[in-house]
C-alpha cells in the first residue's frame, strides 16, 4: 500500500486492515455459496463472454486473486460449452467435494494442479474440443517458469504457462475479475485481452501478458483492498 500505491502511513495501515477484513468476508461468502446462498451480481462486459460462448472454438478465461472469483462459476456458465477451472490440488477432500457438487449443476469441471503435470493434458483436451478453460494468471503455481512485467511501478514475475497455452492455439482470451461491492453484492468485470496472433510466438506471449497486467493494474487501482496476495509479490 505504501510503496506501490503511494499511500501515507495511516492510510496504508487502514487499507491493509480493510484488506484482511474483506478477505475474511469473501471466505465466509464462499461457504455461504456452497450452502446455497445467492448474491446480487452485476456483470460488466457480458457481451464479450456471450460472443465467445457462441463460437465453435474454445477460449481462455484468465483470473487473478481479486475479490471472489469463485462466484463467477455460479454466474458465467453455459450449456453450450463446458467450463474447466484450474484449481489448487491440496485442499481438504470435504471442500473439494462440496465445491464439485455445487459446480456440477453449472456444467463446470475442476482440473486440479498435479505434480506430474497431468493437468496440462486435461487443459489441452478441453481446448481441443472447444471448451472454456479458466486459468489464474497472477501467481506462480506448479511451475517456476515466469515472465517479468512492470506492475504498479516495479518489476514482478507472472506465470508463463497461461499465456503460452493461449498463444499455442491462437485462442481468444478474456480477463475476469469479481469484486465485492456490498454486503450481498458483487460485480464481475469482463475484459477482452488483445494480442497479434500473426506475430512471432514469443512476442504473442509478451503482448498477451502486457494486456493482462494492464487490466490487473487497472482493477487493483480501483479496488486496492481486494487484491489478496499475501507474500512478496515484487522482486
Amino acid at each position: 500500500m505504501r510503496q506501490r500505491q503511494g499511500y501515507g502511513r495511516f492510510k496504508a495501515a487502514w487499507s491493509t486492515y480493510r484488506n484482511h477484513c474483506l478477505f475474511g468476508q469473501v471466505v465466509i461468502d464462499r461457504f455461504a455459496m456452497w450452502a446455497g446462498k445467492r448474491f446480487q451480481v452485476e456483470v460488466e462486459g457480458s457481451d464479450h463472454f456471450n460472443n465467445l460462448v457462441g463460437k465453435k472454438e474454445g477460449f481462455i478465461q484468465m483470473s487473478a486473486h481479486i475479490g471472489n472469483y469463485e462466484l463467477a462459476g455460479y454466474t458465467l456458465c453455459s450449456d453450450r460449452k463446458q467450463f474447466n477451472a484450474l484449481v489448487y490440488g491440496g485442499e481438504k477432500p470435504s471442500v473439494v467435494a462440496n465445491r464439485q457438487k455445487m459446480f456440477a449443476a453449472n456444467n463446470i469441471n475442476m482440473i486440479a494442479v498435479s505434480p506430474d503435470m497431468r493437468h496440462l493434458f486435461e487443459i489441452n483436451s478441453a481446448l481441443a474440443t472447444g471448451q472454456i478453460v479458466s486459468l489464474p494468471a497472477d501467481r506462480l503455481l506448479g511451475s517456476d517458469k515466469s515472465i517479468e512485467a512492470d506492475f504498479l511501478g516495479a518489476k514482478a514475475l507472472f506465470p508463463y504457462g497461461p499465456f503460452s497455452i493461449a498463444t499455442m492455439r491462437s485462442l481468444e482470451v478474456i480477463a475476469v475479475n469479481v469484486v465485492k461491492t456490498g454486503t450481498k453484492k458483487y460485480k464481475i468485470i469482463i475484459t477482452p485481452l488483445r494480442y497479434d496472433t500473426g506475430a512471432p510466438r514469443r512476442e504473442q506471449v509478451i503482448q498477451l501478458n502486457t494486456a493482462f497486467v494492464s487490466e490487473l493494474e487497472r482493477v487493483v487501482k480501483m479496488y486496492p483492498t481486494q487484491w489478496y496476495n499475501f507474500y512478496e509479490f515484487w522482486k
